[in-house]
């Protein structure tokens, strides 16, 4: 994570990551223990991530984006829809016929979002945003992945200020699940 700078690198940088983790997973065989680890790795960054842009990136889409109503609407949307397949890839073991099938939706869905905000979202901020408004929501987004949940929570609200509200403390109860489980540790 970079330690400071604008919201649309801090967001490519989240999305470097999520991808340096798919390949690590494409690297090993069906089956491997390991792919179950790095599931969560993704998970827990994914989760992060999303509830970020929903809570800073999304409102701000809203206000000064042309079509940003539309916009803000349909990303959240993906969102829920991904983290319906963490949610089940979450009760998988790597040895799971499921679990392939399952991290490879999730692959999918996630970089197709990842193309659509990088060629699409990402540009039209970068027009109509200042540099200055761009670098805080930057600094809102580092903050708010620090309060987020790590699991999927796909019946949770989207939109503020419910997302706002709820966010810190369901995150606080999923890392202290992590502390006691060692979820999301790399071996």
């Amino acid at each position: 994570m970079a330690p400071d700078g604008d919201v649309i690198e801090e967001l490519k940088t989240d999305h470097r990551e999520v991808e340096e983790l798919f390949g690590k997973i494409e690297e090993l065989p069906s089956g491997d223990p390991q792919r179950k680890q790095y599931a969560d790795l993704v998970t827990i960054e994914l989760v992060r991530h999303s509830v970020a842009e929903e809570a800073c990136l999304y409102p701000a889409v809203r206000e000064h984006l042309r079509n940003g109503d539309a916009v803000a609407d349909r990303e959240p949307a993906d969102h829920t829809t991904a983290e319906r397949t963490m949610k089940d890839l979450e009760r998988c073991g790597a040895d799971d016929p499921e679990f392939d099938r399952l991290i490879d939706r999730l692959m999918a869905e996630v970089r197709h979002h990842v193309r659509d905000e990088e060629s699409d979202l990402f540009p039209q901020m970068a027009k109509s945003c200042s540099a200055e408004m761009l670098n805080g929501l930057g600094d809102k987004v580092r903050r708010a992945k620090k309060l987020a949940p790590t699991r999927p929570h796909p019946a949770a609200p989207t939109k503020p200020p419910a997302n706002r509200i709820l966010a810190p403390g369901l995150g606080l109860v999923d890392r202290m699940r992590d502390v006691l489980n060692g979820r999301g540790k790399e071996s």
